[in-house]
């Protein structure tokens, strides 16, 4: 394309405009809308365009006192003479790709140029204009705001055009708040009397757009004529509503609408979030773990949290971290804020679970539960204070603040069924509660690929059970001490197999450290030696015999399994007896799935694998109709990944436990990340947090060895996902090339990862 077709008219005042494909390449932002108002017929303020590249060639022009392209120049202004052959006034406009606050306001109400050299002269008013248009594009903190090269530098177009007679007004296609079809209200204004001939422009720019619009008029003798358009943020639940609207009114197919719908908005119309912010300032920021917001009283312990819930109080749960003994505060807390942890931390991970905000690694906070006092900054407050959090950014503020209650309506159950006719990747959940199965499955989750059996154990009488196993000097005294688990868990399972209603569940075995399970203080200390019935000198010895330099490479996981196989023996009959009597509960099959974590060799997988099968056998169930079993194992270590080949032989699937899996290979703790990881992105040394979007080129390259070995060697075999990156849609694409069956994520990240998958799947 030569530089003089870079100056074109998009709207002409005669006739229309004839665009080659390489002009119509260069239409960005408002000039886009202009042309495509005026192809379709509607009265259009006539308006041409110059490209940087063009501009840049008439001022080199000019130097040389050549007048070759500013002849083509005059003719392109020229077209925004009407019929009178009068010369209008002129407006001259930025046309960006994406609005950007530092670009130049229009100037309008300039003089034609007298003559030709003042159409490129840079001291007269016309040229002038252009050339501050352009210099508005100016440099962004990383460079261009829209670069993509040089090439896109010279490729940014401003945008000339007649004045318009009338009254200019604004106002929006449709509704930021509901997504109603406009006209609506602009940034709070009152809406002006228009004529009704804007409707049809309204369903032209909607139909043509497909986004809200800021659209821009002149309203003259009762006609209106279009100026400019610009796309403009709208609420989830509005872009929802415009969006199956449009379906409805066969403007667009579900196709469009399911690939039009940004699918990491969707939590917004799942959780409460602060109604504004405009006169507020944050005491605090740390890391927006599990989205929505939360206001309440602050406290210091998951007892207080309990109480106050049980009185009908809202309460936010500060502590320094969290711990599995925490969970049952956790949950009966409004929200959750910590000075430690990220992503992947235990507090974000079962905030996600149960649908409460979170905000983590918030290092200006620091917990003092002796004096019963929290510090953020230079401020102490103590129980009874009240905190407003945001777990979707990660603010903390001082108080209560005004909050927007959810509304989930019909459109997004139809816009999931949409998604669902082409999604070939079963999308199910992370739960162990009934409770939050319950949640799941209203989001259409189709079936629980983790369920973590350790966080069966922490109401107190369990707690005491297990501590007694844990501190057990033989195996003997452990065997006595676990079968007071068997009935806890077989009521757990079989509520949970229950309310499954017969799809899939993924029963991890016991995982984590045993050390998350033993008490921590003084206080706690005290309290198990009584309950024990032990001396709390004699306590303290075994608790400081069972320590563990680095517990998370420890001693959990398979190797629990493997030197407790109490442990195991507990565990499966307690997932038979469920199983059993949920099976004869709804009179049909249920499918079990047993998954053995943190393995690394395939001969550790073979011996948990007898011992399990065995245990099945003797309990009659292979030979049963009421339950299908299947064995699998959780890959999150490197060896495993690479060695998938001898483990896939050996189950019926495996699950990348994301989450340890990028821990490990990228030697990282994920509790201690954030204190660096921001950095690290701040500088440029990560593009992302490794522990929010998967690293394809690592992480990822590890999961693709790890399937391509196992279906090789096993080519039934099923594989899932159950990383928190599971609910991710960046990390979800990258999934959806893998060939994998499932992925299994936070109840209140399934409709996430159903329209992603969706998305991913066109």
């Amino acid at each position: 394309m030569s530089l003089a077709q870079e100056m074109f008219a998009i709207a002409p005042a005669e006739g229309k405009a004839n665009l080659t494909a390489a002009q119509l390449k260069l239409l960005a932002g408002k000039a886009r809308w202009i042309f495509r108002v005026g192809e379709a017929g509607f009265p259009t303020v006539p308006t041409i365009a110059i490209t940087r590249a063009a501009w840049e060639a008439l001022q080199a022009e000019r130097t040389r006192l050549d007048t070759r392209l500013r002849t083509h120049w005059i003719a392109c202004l020229f077209k925004l003479v009407g019929k009178d052959g009068k010369a209008p006034m002129l407006a001259v406009r930025t046309s960006a790709a994406n609005h950007n606050s530092g670009l130049q306001p229009a100037r309008i109400g300039i003089a034609a140029p007298t003559a030709p050299e003042d159409s490129v002269d840079p001291t007269r008013p016309l040229a002038k204009a252009i050339k501050q248009a352009f210099e508005s594009y100016g440099f962004s903190q990383g460079g261009w705001a829209s670069f993509r090269g040089e090439d896109d530098r010279a490729r940014q177009i401003v945008l000339v055009q007649a004045a318009a007679d009338g009254e200019l007004e604004q106002f929006l296609t449709r509704n930021a708040a509901t997504g109603a079809l406009g006209p609506a209200p602009l940034n709070g204004a009152g809406l002006p009397r228009l004529p009704e001939s804007v409707g049809s422009l309204i369903s032209l720019l909607d139909a043509k757009a497909g986004r809200h619009m800021a659209c821009l008029v002149a309203i003259h003798r009762g006609k209106v004529q279009f100026l400019s358009a610009r796309p403009v943020q709208a609420s989830a639940a509005a872009e929802l509503e415009a969006a199956v609207d449009r379906v409805q009114n066969k403007i667009w197919s579900p196709h469009n609408a399911v690939s039009r719908v940004d699918p990491n908005r969707l939590p917004q119309l799942l959780h409460p979030r602060i109604k504004s912010t405009e006169d507020v300032t944050p005491i605090a920021t740390g890391l927006g773990v599990s989205p929505g917001a939360a206001s309440g009283i602050i406290t210091f312990s998951a007892d207080d949290a309990a109480r106050l819930r049980a009185r009908g109080k809202h309460c936010i749960l500060v502590v320094n971290e969290t711990g599995p003994a925490d969970i049952e505060g956790m949950k009966a807390a409004t929200g959750i804020l910590t000075a430690r942890g990220g992503m992947t931390s235990h507090a974000g991970v079962i905030a996600r679970i149960t649908g409460k905000p979170c905000v983590a690694g918030v290092r200006t906070l620091s917990v003092d539960t002796n004096e019963m006092v929290c510090r953020i900054g230079s401020r102490e407050l103590r129980p009874g204070d009240r905190l407003t959090i945001d777990g979707s950014d990660g603010s903390v503020y001082l108080g209560t603040l005004p909050l927007a209650q959810p509304h989930i309506g019909g459109n997004i159950g139809t816009l999931l069924g949409w998604s669902d006719a082409s999604r070939s990747i079963a999308v199910r959940t992370n739960v162990e509660t009934v409770e939050s199965a319950a949640t799941a499955l209203s989001f259409g989750a189709e079936g629980i690929g983790l369920a973590r059996s350790e966080h069966m154990f922490f109401s107190p009488e369990r707690l005491v059970a297990l501590r007694r196993m844990i501190l057990s000097e033989d195996e003997e005294a452990r065997s006595l001490a676990v079968n007071g688990l068997v009935d806890f868990q077989t009521g757990d399972y079989s509520a949970l197999f229950s309310v499954m209603g017969g799809l899939p569940v993924t029963v991890r075995l016991f995982d984590p450290p045993l050390h998350e399970f033993l008490p921590r203080n003084d206080e706690e200390i005290e309290e198990t030696a009584a309950s024990l019935g032990v001396a709390v000198r004699a306590l303290r010895l075994r608790l400081e015999r069972i320590a563990e330099v680095n517990p998370m490479l420890g001693h959990r996981g398979v190797r629990l399994a493997i030197t407790y196989p109490e442990i195991l023996q507990m565990q499966m009959q307690a997932v038979i007896a469920g199983a059993r009597e949920a099976s004869e509960r709804l009179n049909k099959p249920i499918p079990v799935e047993v998954m053995v974590p943190f393995v690394s060799t395939a001969s550790e997988v073979a011996w948990v694998r007898e011992r399990t099968m065995a245990i099945v056998a003797n309990s009659g169930l292979l030979k049963s109709e009421k339950v299908k079993f299947s064995f699998g194992t959780m890959i999150e270590l490197p060896r495993a990944c690479l060695r998938a080949g001898d483990i896939a032989g050996m189950v019926d699937f495996i699950s990348f436990g994301t989450n340890d899996l990028t821990q490990t290979t990228f030697g990282i703790s994920r509790d201690d990340a954030p204190t660096f990881l921001t950095v690290y992105q701040r500088k440029g040394i990560y593009e992302r947090d490794p522990f929010v979007t998967i690293d394809e080129k690592g992480v990822g390259e590890m999961i693709s060895i790890a399937i391509q070995r196992g279906r090789a060697a096993n080519p039934r075999l099923k594989i899932g996902i159950c990383g928190e990156h599971a609910g991710d849609p960046v990390s979800l694409k990258f999934f959806s090339g893998l060939g994998v069956d499932y992925v299994s994520c936070a109840p209140y990240r399934v409709p996430v990862a159903r329209l992603t998958l969706a998305q991913a799947a066109t």
